[in-house]
């Protein structure tokens, strides 16, 4: 399964759909970008002044390239016709520094489990001068559904 076709299958679409691009993906885990555009729909009230991306988007960010895309990967031969089902199940993040308009961003992913359908992630957030902006933990029940 390549990239593209991982990221077709994601259940979201703009203005919820944040992977630009995968640039690994293996058993073990997934690497990929997002690049945040200035007119984002939640920068017009989060700090009216100097908006801020959220940690809730960031979270999200890290979850949909860090646990979706590998879920959808390590289900690649279950839902070559169906849509993946997906519910995060918990989550811990220790942010670092703020993600400002027109950044793009860097995930990295390594898989800690998969079983019973829940995939469990260490999930490292960084910026385009590569200093951490958020890491912890992202975990996700997955299973694909019929269409």
């Amino acid at each position: 399964m390549t990239a593209e076709q991982i990221i077709e299958k994601l259940p979201y679409r703009s203005p919820f759909l944040f992977v630009d691009e995968l640039s690994k993906v293996h058993e073990d885990g997934i690497e990929g970008y997002y690049t945040l555009k200035k007119d984002e729909y939640f920068y017009k009230g989060h700090f009216k002044e100097h908006p801020v991306t959220p940690g809730v988007i960031l979270t999200e960010i890290m979850a949909q390239i860090g646990v979706v895309c590998l879920g959808i990967y390590l289900f690649k031969e279950t839902i070559s016709e169906n849509m993946m089902g997906v519910a995060m199940s918990s989550n811990t993040i220790d942010f670092y520094n703020p993600v400002l308009p027109g950044e793009k961003v860097f995930v990295v992913s390594k898989k800690d489990y998969f079983r019973f359908n829940k995939l469990k992630c260490t999930v490292k957030m960084f910026n385009a001068e590569n200093k951490l902006v958020a890491k912890g933990s992202i975990s996700g029940m997955m299973k694909p559904v019929s269409v």
